[in-house]
């Protein structure tokens, strides 16, 4: 058996080097957790390089479908299918304002947990008038908007049929809905949509 060498006391890192390399060790986790970790999972942004490097964004969606995702639970607790009236209801407004001249109009069906988006491109100031409803279901929506580094929400809703309006950009850039499917069958959705806006595009996530 061989005895290993001992290694030479010259060659250790001294008790300051070690201490200098734990602090330098210390400040790039800091940096990293508010810069990164906190923008990117909970959108806590302090210095603001989570937003110009987009994680901030990251994070407000993760939070908005943690809290979609808890508040659906809630319905499904205390409403496990869908009203009748509801659909009827929603076929009955349909039939009456069947002549009415809509610029656009689309239908889509989202299985269970898949969403998606239709936006308007407005100007600051142009309103635009919409009609929807789910058949097969109930759905999570969110009205909003966003551009020039702006964003708002108009309306959200939770387990929702049926929607109608009318709604005036607050600044020039995109608006229109995300819809999330949290039902446990297909549903589908019929949105008519007439107004001062540029461009009608829809997407699925």
């Amino acid at each position: 058996m061989h005895n290993a060498k001992r290694p030479d006391p010259d060659d250790l890192p001294s008790p300051g080097q070690l201490l200098r390399s734990t602090v330098i060790a210390l400040v790039a986790a800091v940096l990293i957790l508010v810069t990164v970790v906190l923008p990117a999972e909970y959108a806590i942004d302090p210095t603001g390089a989570g937003r110009l490097l987009g994680l901030t964004e990251m994070g407000e969606i993760k939070n908005e479908l943690a809290e979609e995702a808890e508040e659906d639970r809630k319905l499904h607790e205390t409403e496990d299918r869908s009203s009748a009236l509801d659909a009827l209801f929603g076929l009955f407004v349909s039939r009456a304002h069947a002549e009415e001249a809509w610029r656009d109009e689309t239908t889509f069906t989202l299985a269970p947990g898949e969403a998606a988006e239709v936006k308007l491109d407005m100007a600051e100031g142009a309103v635009a008038e919409y009609r929807w409803r789910a058949d097969g279901g109930r759905i999570n929506f969110d009205l909003h908007g966003h551009g020039e580094g702006k964003s708002t929400s108009y309306e959200k809703g939770r387990g929702q049929t049926e929607g109608q309006g009318t709604f005036t950009a607050t600044f020039a850039g995109q608006h229109g809905w995300f819809w999330r499917n949290r039902d446990r069958a297909d549903v589908t959705v019929i949105l008519q949509v007439r107004g001062a806006y540029e461009a009608f595009t829809q997407s699925r996530k």
